[in-house]
């Protein structure tokens, strides 16, 4: 996708560069501006292959990605704003074209609307619109700049009821932990991290759910930050899946390999060695006293392109016995797609969408990108008795930052009981 992207944004480059070249701006007319315009291009886009094909430091691949990312973002904007002159500039010569012009000679006063190449005073439509173009594309960089700076680690706790009416009196007032999309691959402040591990702990949940995404492709991403999320522990264990990045397809590709096995292998390794459950397909009885209920997980199923590792029905094996079921899905599709089928699962706990990394979540309001891809795509979602909740991330992908929808920690109270009536719906 990034040598895609890569390839889109030296076309974009092109594009703006005539433009840029053909209106009467001063420097963009000056003998310097070529070669400063293809020198970043060009330099941008041998960093871009370095940071895929040579092992450098994490933090400088990170640069690189941000620097891709802000450039990608501001060209495209812009592109858009002359794309709509250049529409517009159509339609005038089509216009000329097809309507004769009257013969007789309007008065000078008359003539209040010069050609966009040719204003009588002031500037013409073209030059306003390139002008107010450039300050439209440089909009963005604010923003995405203070995201990497200040929202990547920008840990935030989410707090939220699950009530269950079938839940056992032993289990009433337990906490939950949730954890999702740890992407260990994208992290370059250990401090950071250690950080957020240290604010999920404080909250001392009984039990821990990690719904996927340990890695973005190698499980040797994790040698460094191991030892932190081995700390991630609870008196009732922590139960974990996969995430569709855990499979390692976007590395060794879609065919199964040798080596695609034995990193996959060095993940489930990497779950057990910090004493995490990692639930492939199957069930766990959870007893507090002589009570029970039932932990259930799936390996990553999603719609569309997404692996569909997933056997819901083998994982419930042995559970029509518990009377609240819980289960771990990393991805939210899941629940639409299969879950809903099976009335006797109480809730499930996914990731998988960030939340896009960019939005508004605040109070009543929440609004991502990710709303037009994913109809569930953050926070807790009901239909008729049964839930979905869904986490946006502790980590990050791609754009090494966060805006407006920060990195997630959830913590849930179990509630026997029915929900009041009022705000049934979650968020």
């Amino acid at each position: 996708m990034i040598i895609f992207n890569t390839i889109i944004l030296l076309l974009i480059d092109f594009y703006i560069y005539k433009a840029l070249r053909a209106t009467q701006l001063r420097w963009a007319a000056s003998p310097l501006f070529p070669k400063i315009w293809w020198g970043y291009s060009l330099l941008l886009t041998g960093c871009i292959f370095v940071s895929i094909y040579v092992n450098i430091p994490l933090m400088f691949r990170s640069i690189i990605l941000v620097a891709f990312f802000l450039t990608f973002i501001s060209k495209f904007t812009f592109i858009l704003i002359l794309l709509a002159d250049d529409i517009r500039r159509g339609g005038v010569w089509l216009k000329r074209l097809l309507i004769p012009k009257r013969k007789q000679v309007a008065p000078a006063s008359d003539m209040a609307d010069p050609l966009p190449e040719h204003p009588v005073k002031g500037i013409s439509r073209s030059q306003f619109l390139t002008k107010a173009g450039i300050l439209v594309a440089a909009t963005p960089l604010a923003p995405l700049g203070w995201g990497v700076i200040s929202g990547a680690y920008d840990y935030k706790i989410r707090r939220e009821k699950l009530y269950l009416p079938n839940l056992p009196q032993e289990f009433h007032g337990m906490k939950i932990g949730q954890l999702s999309d740890i992407h260990s691959g994208s992290f370059y402040n250990k401090t950071a991290v250690q950080g957020g591990v240290d604010m999920l702990l404080a909250e001392k949940p009984d039990i821990v759910f990690f719904t996927g995404d340990l890695v973005n492709n190698l499980g040797n991403e994790m040698r460094d930050y191991q030892d932190i999320f081995a700390k991630v522990q609870a008196p009732l264990g922590v139960f974990s899946t996969l995430g569709n990045h855990d499979y390692g397809d976007y590395h060794f590709g879609a065919e199964p390999s040798a080596a695609k096995a034995k990193n996959l292998q060095d993940i489930k390794e990497t779950h057990k060695v910090m004493g995490w459950d990692l639930l492939l397909n199957e069930s766990r009885k959870l007893r507090v006293g002589n009570e029970e209920i039932g932990i259930i997980g799936v390996e990553n199923w999603g719609t569309g392109r997404f692996p569909k590792h997933g056997r819901l029905e083998e994982a419930l094996q042995g559970t029509d016995d518990m009377p609240v079921k819980l289960l771990l899905s990393h991805d939210p599709s899941h629940w639409r797609a299969e879950v809903l089928a099976r009335p006797d699962v109480d809730v499930m706990f996914a990731g998988h969408t960030h939340g896009m990394q960019f939005g508004v979540r605040m109070g009543g309001i929440k609004w991502s990108p990710a709303q037009y891809i994913y109809k569930e795509w953050a926070g807790l979602y009901r239909q008729a008795h049964q839930q979905l909740y869904v986490n946006t991330g502790f980590g990050f992908l791609g754009y090494p930052g966060r805006v407006g929808i920060l990195p997630e920690i959830t913590v849930f109270e179990l509630i026997k009981g029915e929900k009041p009536k009022r705000g049934i719906m979650g968020g």
